[in-house]
């Protein structure tokens, strides 16, 4: 644990305080704060042990056994037959990883059978307001109207406390991890509101754990009455009541059901009614449809869609259930769909992990991502989509490097550290190599932030220079030496990094927001991905960046490289007509590409100049000044610093300082078209380049939103709802035809090429205003 704090003897006398709160260091170089008992001892004090959860340490175990379930060692003889040893082997695993006792809850289950709606996601079955009072004691019974029995599984209590303004919220889950209904005295601490424009008071997206900073959260106590002389659970899917079809048409039964004929179906109904509806020609009655061929997808949605509270009937929620069991693997992409927070149901949440076990593990890095952020949706520690993360995690250690990452950066989150901590705690355990990896970035990577922390302090009172060289000698002492050198790039496992070059280190200003960047990153690399598949190469420059902590992260430097800005500084001489240099660029790839070079230069340049004006589009990349647009030497552009899209762009004394829909300056125009005036042909060339790039990615539209949707639960400002999204519905034109969102497009490109001298003058601004040579 970090380095202890004096305390006084009076502190440790004093009876009110029974615990205090202790810092405590994984092996994986993450502290996590917890209380602790005044009595403990370092030999009773055990990490995650002293939060004395019973949910946490049942999940402990279980991934223990779930990761090291490989990990034991026997004693054999020299003389034994391979035959004998595996017997011996199979002995000793069965007994080291015997299965536990389980209770038999069922004995004393009471049935729940759902009148009401079975699916509880961001819709309320229940609304109920206390009445306003001037001191916060409200001592009111609170009825709903709803019986227990119509409760749906993942039923939860959504709490928030305002006056003026939201002050404080809490959720809790009406069952535990283990489905038993929660009964007697419950103290919430509340977690604090950040007012908004949307003006929402509860936060039913929220974490259903109680905030760990109990001495200065508003404490919300309650009390559940019990229901029935003995524990009440909900049942388990297999106790469940279930109808005699082998799987119905959906619509078919309901329909049926509402006009009351509820007697069991014939075998010609049952073994005709599975894919009766809007099955297509072709489709055989006997086999379950492909994708081309039934309405899978939309049976499903319209039972997970129904919200009216009195529209379901007993009988249809084991309907659903029983469909799920034997419904056939869904896409990718309507997979990804279910995982969102409107399907909490446990059951649709294994069901579409099922789906996603046919992902290749570089289609599941693709989306590794939003895979994590949707583990916060999580109303219990023990759930699919953590197994499926493990398991895939420990069978590919690129998964693992970036998954503890992923993890890793958001430890200061305290809504999510306990699961993300445990969960990292799994990995390690079963991949103690890695970890010992994995443990050395960390050093790494502390050894960075100290050396930014004496930056930021030494650059407020001296000069860059003197600075710079301060930098130099703390990275010249032995133990920054050692750390920095010999270690697996955080940004990519599959590089060594061998030794710091102490003497080309510098430093510079950065507002960087790493989570920003990776998504706006993460969705470009998956544009390129896309085009490639169509056969367009569109020369993109999707680097390396990584969130490792609070406001921490890495970036990867493209080499070889500079800005618009100082290319037109370097090549004019004066800031105030740098931006109206047209030449500029044309004459810098002249000297970095000279003789038959520049042509390719010239085609690399029109390439991907072509995907970033459609990827920047796409994804309203907005702060597009000359400082955050790059061009390499072989003459790839790409854009850097993606820290507003969706459409937020920047303002400055009300003015709205992005004016065009893309970046496409006539200095642009001016190389593509090879520095002649005439030259019509390139520039239709580069026209047609970005109209087929934008129809490719008006095909993948609906996979887009979804990646964006899953994202919501990062709390990135710019996209916290789902009217944030509308900005990519409205780019990629969804609502309209090809022929009318193509039309869309050209209405966009010519007026980013008419309005352009609006993008020149804010770049005159920026120069004006900074000073970027170097």
């Amino acid at each position: 644990m970090p380095p202890g704090v004096d305390c006084p003897m009076e502190f440790w006398t004093k009876e009110e305080n029974q615990s205090v709160a202790v810092d405590f260091l994984l092996p994986t170089g993450v502290y996590l704060n917890f209380p602790v008992s005044r009595n403990a001892n370092l030999s009773t004090i055990k990490k995650f042990d002293s939060l004395q959860d019973p949910e946490v340490n049942d999940f402990r175990a279980k991934m223990r056994q779930f990761c090291e379930e490989e990990s034991f060692t026997f004693q054999v003889s020299t003389k034994d037959v391979p035959l004998a040893l595996m017997a011996c082997a199979l002995r000793k695993k069965a007994t080291v990883f015997r299965q536990p006792l389980v209770e038999q809850p069922e004995d004393y289950a009471l049935q729940v059978n759902g009148k009401h709606e079975y699916l509880y996601g961001s819709y309320p079955l229940c609304q109920f307001q206390v009445s306003v009072c001037s001191e916060p004691v409200w001592k009111q019974r609170l009825e709903f109207d709803i019986n227990v029995c119509d409760l749906p599984r993942m039923a939860r209590l959504c709490f928030a406390l305002y006056a003026d303004c939201p002050i404080a919220w809490a959720n809790l889950m009406l069952f535990d991890y283990k489905d038993q209904l929660k009964t007697g005295e419950r103290c919430l601490y509340m977690w604090p509101s950040v007012p908004d424009e949307k003006g929402e008071l509860l936060n039913p997206c929220g974490t259903v754990r109680s905030n760990p900073n109990t001495e200065s959260a508003a404490a919300l106590v309650i009390f559940l009455p019990e229901v029935a002389p003995h524990p009440v659970y909900y049942p388990a899917l297999d106790k469940a009541p279930g109808l005699p079809l082998t799987a119905g048409s959906l619509l078919q039964i309901l329909e049926l059901g509402r006009h009351g004929e509820h007697g069991r179906f014939t075998e010609e109904e049952v073994s005709w009614g599975p894919w009766a509806v809007g099955r297509g020609p072709g489709c055989s009655p006997h086999r379950p449809p492909t994708s081309t061929c039934a309405p899978q997808q939309l049976q499903l949605r319209e039972i997970l869609e129904r919200r009216g509270s009195g529209e379901l009937y007993e009988h249809e929620k084991d309907l659903m259930l029983y469909l799920l069991c034997s419904w056939p693997e869904l896409p990718v992409l309507s997979a990804l769909e279910l995982l969102d927070f409107s399907f909490p149901d446990r059951h649709v949440g294994s069901f579409a992990i099922k789906s996603l076990r046919k992902l290749t593990d570089d289609e599941l890095f693709q989306y590794l991502l939003q895979l994590v952020q949707v583990l916060k949706y999580e109303s219990y520690l023990d759930c699919e989509l953590t197994k499926f993360l493990l398991d895939r995690a420990l069978a590919n250690r690129k998964i693992g490097h970036f998954l503890f990452w992923h993890l890793r950066s958001e430890m200061h989150v305290p809504s999510v550290a306990l699961r993300f901590g445990l969960i990292m705690e799994a990995y390690c355990r079963g991949s103690t190599h890695h970890m010992k990896v994995l443990m050395k970035q960390g050093e790494a990577l502390s050894k960075l932030k100290a050396l930014n922390d004496v930056v930021k302090v030494s650059s407020q009172k001296t000069t860059k220079p003197q600075t710079k060289e301060l930098m130099h000698l703390c990275m010249r002492q032995e133990t920054y030496l050692e750390a920095l050198s010999h270690l697996q790039s955080p940004l990519d496992p599959s590089t060594l990094l061998a030794e710091v070059c102490v003497e080309q280190c510098t430093f510079m200003d950065s507002k960087m927001k790493p989570l920003w960047d990776m998504l706006s990153l993460q969705m470009i690399q998956l544009m390129d991905v896309l085009w490639k598949q169509e056969g367009l190469d569109l020369r993109m420059t999707p680097y390396g960046c990584l969130s490792t902590g609070d406001h921490t992260g890495l970036i990867e430097v493209v080499l070889h490289s500079d800005t618009i800005a100082n290319i037109q500084l370097n090549k004019s001489n004066m800031a105030a007509t740098a931006a109206f240099n047209k030449d500029a660029l044309l004459n810098w790839l002249k000297s970095k590409n000279p003789g038959e070079a520049l042509d390719r230069a010239i085609e690399e340049f029109t390439l991907s100049c072509a995907g970033y004006c459609v990827a920047t589009y796409v994804l309203g990349i907005g702060d597009r000044h000359s400082d955050n647009i790059m061009i390499r030497e072989n003459g790839q552009l790409f854009h850097i610093d993606f820290g507003h899209f969706l459409g937020n762009f920047k303002t400055k004394f009300g003015i709205n300082r992005e004016r065009v829909p893309f970046i496409l300056t006539y200095d642009f125009v001016h190389v593509i078209q090879q520095g002649k005036t005439n030259n019509s042909e390139k520039f239709e060339r580069f026209r047609g380049y970005c109209e087929r790039a934008y129809t490719i990615l008006r095909r993948h539209g609906l996979l887009f939103l979804h990646l964006f949707a899953l994202m919501r639960a990062a709390g990135l400002p710019e996209l916290s709802c789902s009217k944030d999204i509308q900005y990519l519905k409205d780019s990629l034109a969804l609502g309209k035809t090809e022929e009318e969102a193509l039309k869309h497009f050209r209405v966009k490109f010519n007026e980013a090429l008419r309005e352009s001298w609006k993008t020149k003058v804010n770049w005159l601004a920026h120069n004006v205003s900074k000073d970027n040579r170097q």
